[in-house]
């Protein structure tokens, strides 16, 4: 089940104004090109801001569990095909499609909160790819502790689109690593008040790592996030077989 903030209509509009600038999408974008990827798959893509723009010159396929965030990113582009559920539909709804290149942005890799939930997730990617293909994604450190952060943030107030002035407030709600629990309320004009709970699974390096390896794929490097440097790592990985002639 998706958190409310992507999965509820009224908190889903909001998020691309509260989101701000995705300044990691360059990043992806240099990723794809790089390994010339011309397919591309984009698990958790949510409003579609990366899977739009590597969408320019590629093959896009862009899923989520999230209906309400679906129906923001489908009117934004209809060069990317949008698919709703997790990333295992990707084989039964389009079983010709094999990507060059999956992604995960932003905190997507940390939403799955059990082992089994994160290496069915890897398995179904592996899945998705052609053979030799690649995974990239993003994952934050937990010696950084971000969520020291996030428990200082003060309320944001934004104009949201066709919404008006709504106030932001991040709270810190549990912290027993590696799970991180935090709420989202809104504010609307209106007065209404509203709020999002999530979890994020802070994972170490190395668990990472052998996740990885055991769902069939080689890291081929780890690299800093150019928009965050230290406080995460980039994972760039390749199915771990012989690739397509």
């Amino acid at each position: 089940m998706p958190d409310a903030i992507f999965a509820d209509p009224r908190l889903a509009t909001l998020y691309d104004t509260f989101d701000g600038p995705r300044d990691d999408i360059p990043l992806y974008v240099a990723i794809a090109d790089e390994l010339g990827a011309r397919r591309v798959l984009d698990v958790g893509c949510g409003t579609g801001e990366p899977a739009v723009a590597l969408a320019a010159g590629r093959e896009v396929v862009g899923v989520d569990p999230a209906e309400a965030s679906l129906d923001i990113a489908r009117g934004k582009s209809t060069d990317v095909t949008w698919l709703c559920g997790s990333a295992d539909v990707v084989p039964a709804q389009l079983p010709e499609f094999r990507a060059d290149l999956a992604v995960m942005t932003g905190n997507v890799a940390q939403v799955f909160l059990t082992d089994e939930d994160w290496h069915r997730t890897l398995g179904a990617i592996h899945d998705a790819l052609r053979p030799g293909g690649h995974l990239a994604f993003e994952t934050r450190r937990p010696e950084a502790r971000a969520w020291e952060r996030w428990s200082q943030a003060p309320a944001v107030t934004r104009d949201v689109p066709g919404v008006g002035t709504v106030t932001g407030q991040l709270t810190v709600t549990d912290v027993d690593l590696p799970l991180v629990s935090f709420r989202h309320m809104y504010r609307f004009p209106d007065g209404t008040t509203l709020a999002s709970d999530s979890t994020l699974r802070f994972r170490d390096h190395d668990e990472i790592t052998t996740s990885l390896h055991s769902a069939g794929f080689d890291v081929t490097d780890v690299r800093d996030a150019p928009d965050r440097p230290g406080m995460e790592y980039v994972f760039v990985t390749q199915r771990a077989d012989i690739p397509e002639p």
